[in-house]
């Protein structure tokens, strides 16, 4: 692998050399493949500089980004198939929310009852800073409605696993870091479809019940897989004939909807949302089978909770190219105030985050968790929610624009606060 990561760097010294000559030549059939050739190149390449590999990551969605804007045709449509299908984006989602959960435990939130002071004020902060943020964001700026949309989106989403990881390279308080991404995990599905009604309504038309339902399939269904899998990894003989007869019903629920059982539900129940709720119901049950069968499989595959991330990274690479390839015009004419957008709105996140944090009293380590929980946002479920909504190309935009440059920000102030332990900072709120 580092072989080929020294090969790709070669690579991007000529990709970049017929890079400039094609756009000398304004030779659109020698610039343009060459370019997304580079962004692979460098992508592969940064693999072999240790001092930057920690951006390879992003590099990838750089390079997304590039071949959805060169090549957008090819990432929209697959003859008459519509790669921006709703269904197929949600269980991409699913599956990286699933990946990323695989790293979380129910032991997780057994220290909820220690870092509660901890835990209230990060999410407090990031369901009020970030939201409203972006209101103000959408205010300064003159979006066209579904991308301003967009930015409150993001802003209201929860925080990602992403987080967690900045805090881990920061030295910071891990244990905070991952109650306070879990907890808003659990208080999305109500909070970000409030939030949006109330901040976003007069943009687009918010069905609170609806968001409700596809945030708990996009986020909540996936993680309780994931959560299920670890239990099982633990658990004794009498839990796992509990779980046995959860799962035979959970089989037969499944079986039974496509045979009749769902046509019957929809004949005699005439509440939606209790039609809805029947269909949650229906994810769950699946969510049940998948966290059990991945739990046999990675007995027999040791190697595939390794694998996992990449399924994860994966599925991001492909709603970052075919959000960027749906929204490629909005792209040309916005992209450069989306990315100040996004600059100013992961800035303020940090900022608030830490200081509004040492205010209320929490230590440096606990404040510079909150930052990051505050500052990061979950921009797989805005693109999740974007694409259940077929708002890609506009809604999901400024996820796709402020992915890249969380992930670049966050990975310089943790290296930053690292290489600054709190030992070295003065703490001038302490008595």
């Amino acid at each position: 692998m580092k072989k080929l990561s020294k090969i790709a760097l070669y690579g991007s010294a000529v990709a970049l050399v017929i890079l400039l000559w094609g756009i000398f030549t304004s030779t659109p059939s020698l610039w343009q493949p060459s370019a997304l050739g580079l962004a692979v190149c460098i992508a592969l390449g940064l693999g072999a500089i240790p001092a930057l590999k920690g951006y390879q990551y992003t590099a990838w969605i750089m390079a997304a980004v590039v071949a959805g804007m060169i090549y957008p045709a090819a990432f929209t449509k697959w003859g008459d198939f519509d790669l921006r299908n709703k269904w197929l984006i949600l269980i991409i989602i699913q599956t990286v929310m699933f990946g990323m959960g695989i790293h979380m435990s129910v032991r997780d939130f057994s220290s909820l009852a220690t870092t509660g002071k901890g835990v209230v004020i990060g999410l407090l902060c990031h369901f009020s800073v970030m939201p409203l943020m972006g209101l103000l964001l959408t205010k300064v700026f003159d979006f066209e409605p579904e991308i301003a949309a967009g930015i409150i989106l993001i802003g209201s989403c929860s925080s990602g696993l992403a987080s967690n990881v900045m805090v881990y390279l920061a030295k910071a308080n891990l244990v905070l870091s991952v109650i306070v991404t879990a907890m808003a995990t659990l208080v999305a599905p109500f909070l970000t479809p409030l939030l949006m009604k109330l901040l976003a309504g007069t943009l687009i038309e918010v069905h609170f019940v609806d968001m409700m339902m596809e945030i708990i399939k996009i986020i909540i269904v996936p993680i309780g897989a994931a959560l299920l899998y670890d239990f099982l990894t633990t658990a004794t003989r009498p839990q796992w004939y509990k779980v046995t007869r959860v799962a035979l019903i959970s089989g037969l629920w499944l079986l039974a909807l496509p045979v009749g059982l769902w046509d019957f539900f929809k004949a005699h129940i005439t509440s939606q949302a209790a039609l809805q709720s029947l269909e949650i119901l229906g994810f769950f049950a699946g969510a049940f089978l998948v966290g059990m069968g991945y739990y046999f499989l990675s007995r027999r595959f040791s190697k595939l909770d390794d694998l996992m991330p990449y399924f994860s990274m994966f599925g991001i690479i492909y709603f970052t190219t075919v959000t960027t390839a749906a929204g490629r015009e909005n792209l040309l004419k916005v992209g450069f105030l989306l990315f100040i957008c996004s600059v100013i709105h992961n800035a303020a996140g940090y900022f608030f985050g830490y200081w509004l944090s040492r205010l209320f009293g929490l230590d440096v380590n606990s404040s510079r968790t909150v930052a990051f929980e505050v500052g990061l946002q979950n921009g797989g479920m805005a693109s999740g929610l974007a694409g259940s909504m077929g708002k890609l190309g506009t809604v999901g935009l400024p996820a796709t624009v402020f992915s890249p440059w969380m992930n670049i920000s966050g990975s310089i102030l943790a290296n930053y606060w690292r290489r600054h332990p709190v030992e070295e900072v003065k703490d001038t709120f302490s008595n």
